[in-house]
């Protein structure tokens, strides 16, 4: 049974929700945030390489890139060891981009945790530190004990 009642993903999605929309604001829609996210985590990619972090088909990838070039928030570079491919990398823009986001956020969870008391504060920060952390050390590992939970339930089934 799940005694959080999936609250954790159900105040992400708000939080997700308003945060999208002031993103759309400046002009980016949540897909775009995403390809300028994997960018970001990994200056130099190509767009093949964004597909596969992504998900996404060659032709999505290739028309968001553009559009973001466009934008100022993307740069390409031809690609050093294959003439047919070219690397991309963020721009300041992108950056700023970024930030403005973590901005978003922590303005909405500053809003959303200033009815706690001081003490509740600081315990759900040392609560949460502990489930990130736990997230963090599975998400490295590939999730092993994820899918092994995952393969019994379907199991059961």
């Amino acid at each position: 049974m799940d005694k959080t009642h999936r609250q954790i993903t159900k105040i992400a999605r708000e939080v997700g929700k308003f945060t999208a929309r002031t993103m759309k604001a400046e002009g980016v829609g949540t897909a775009e945030f995403d390809l300028i996210h994997a960018v970001r985590k990994n200056p130099g990619i190509t767009q093949s390489e964004i597909c596969k972090i992504l998900g996404a088909d060659k032709g999505a990838v290739a028309k968001q890139t553009a559009n973001l070039e466009a934008k100022g928030f993307l740069r390409r570079e031809n690609n050093p060891k294959d003439g047919r491919s070219q690397l991309i990398f963020p721009t300041e823009q992108a950056q700023r981009l970024k930030n403005s986001k973590a901005h978003i956020e922590a303005l909405f969870y500053e809003w959303l945790t200033e009815t706690l008391h001081e003490e509740e504060q600081m315990e759900l920060e040392r609560l949460l530190g502990i489930l990130y952390q736990r997230c963090k050390e599975e998400s490295k590992a590939g999730f092993p004990e994820m899918m092994a939970r995952i393969k019994c339930a379907m199991q059961k089934d």
